[in-house]
């Protein structure tokens, strides 16, 4: 396996392909000058800041993002079950969430249900599995600490760098660029950061976009590993801080409005969608992809790793056009109704009027029925099948 894994990298890792004319690794091999130029074994430490960046979110969610939803009362209990009905479950995992009106009233005729009833045992059956507003508070509140942290730190650590303000100096001297200490930990950190995100991509909320996210980490850690390897960090930390610019006010956004202080949530939207425009359309493509596509020839050359940089800038842009359309459908919303939409990026639409319905419904079925189940736990299962049993609860939205 280790002739194999060897033979592989030394294919993969050809330096016709990875580097510019007449250099080779071993002109990269650092030396005891004070000089440090990234190595290949520096790339297995972003799986141990991953673990630890997993661990820190652990404790930050339960010691310091848990207590502030409890304050603010929010709902961490599952969402009650609908009645177990084989047919409907069959129907569920055969046709999907969200069934047609010709597929309901097929079930309704071998059911014996109403139209309406079905409906509803579709909504609540589509609430099982879903995360509470808390594991979202939670979440939000983690991605918002790190996306704050990184940027400012980014910002602190490259303000003295004259790469930040003239893009130009990406490549003077490419590749021989010797990595400061806060520029690696920078990066290792970083890149830490996504490896931390694949690994707990199946964990987590999952979005509208969910394979969108999953390009954009693979896309993200693939222009991480490459432009370590080939010592293009200069711009690899300027396409960071382009990122973590934007994000932090997108979660901090949620926050508020998980908190309900919708004003708030408001104007940070506002915020949120004039920072994307100006990072995301315009410093990002006419900045850095323009210096890495136009600029980096002029002064170093162009050789075959910058046409593979290039293509995975723009497969990043791509995705910036993709969710920048889903905001400006936000923004569409906001100043028709005043009120921002939920995020197109959150798990399904008319998610949070589904629980409320899940619990009025079942809140007013035990008022009706006399269940006193808070006070005895009596509540069995033929009082919840006879309150869903009827057809007087309104249509789904």
């Amino acid at each position: 396996m280790a002739a194999i894994y060897k033979s592989f990298a030394d294919t993969f890792w050809t330096e016709s392909f990875w580097l510019p004319n007449n250099h080779t690794w071993k002109s990269l091999e650092n030396k005891d000058n004070g000089i440090y130029y990234p190595q290949f074994h520096d790339l297995y430490v972003p799986f141990i800041v991953a673990a630890v960046l997993l661990l820190i979110r652990k404790i930050f969610e339960n010691v310091v993002a848990y207590p502030l939803g409890k304050w603010y009362n929010l709902r961490e209990k599952g969402y009650r079950p609908p009645p177990p009905d084989t047919v409907l479950e069959a129907a569920y995992r055969q046709i999907g969430k969200h069934p047609s009106h010709k597929d309901l009233q097929a079930l309704s005729k071998r059911t014996d249900k109403g139209i309406r009833t079905i409906e509803r045992w579709f909504r609540y059956r589509r609430l099982q599995g879903k995360y509470t507003p808390m594991k979202r508070f939670q979440e939000t509140c983690w991605r918002f600490l790190f996306y704050f942290t990184a940027f400012y730190y980014g910002i602190y650590i490259l303000w003295d760098k004259p790469w930040l303000w003239d893009t130009k100096e990406c490549w003077y001297g490419h590749p021989f660029q010797h990595i400061t200490s806060d520029v690696y930990w920078y990066y290792m950190v970083e890149m830490g950061f996504y490896w931390a995100l694949v690994f707990s991509l199946m964990t987590d909320i999952k979005r509208k976009d969910f394979w969108e996210m999953v390009i954009h980490h693979v896309v993200t850690i693939g222009l991480m590993v490459f432009s370590w390897a080939g010592n293009m960090v200069r711009v690899g930390t300027l396409v960071l801080c382009c990122h973590d610019a934007v994000d932090y006010f997108m979660e901090l956004a949620k926050v508020f409005n998980y908190l309900k202080y919708q004003k708030t949530c408001d104007a940070l939207f506002v915020v949120f969608t004039v920072m994307w425009f100006i990072t995301r359309l315009c410093i990002f493509p006419f900045k850095l992809i323009y210096t890495v596509g136009i600029e980096s020839p002029m002064i170093i050359g162009m050789y075959n790793a910058m046409y593979l940089y290039v293509f995975l800038l723009m497969a990043l842009q791509v995705l910036h056009v993709i969710w920048f359309y889903m905001i400006c459908r936000m923004v569409y919303f906001y100043v028709i109704t005043g009120k921002v939409q939920k995020d197109d990026r959150s798990s399904s639409e008319g998610e949070q009027s589904e629980e409320e319905e899940n619990d009025n419904y079942y809140d007013e079925t035990n008022k009706q029925n006399g269940v006193q189940s808070l006070q005895n736990g009596s509540t069995t299962k033929r009082d919840i099948t006879m309150g869903l049993s009827g057809d007087s609860a309104p249509a789904s939205s």
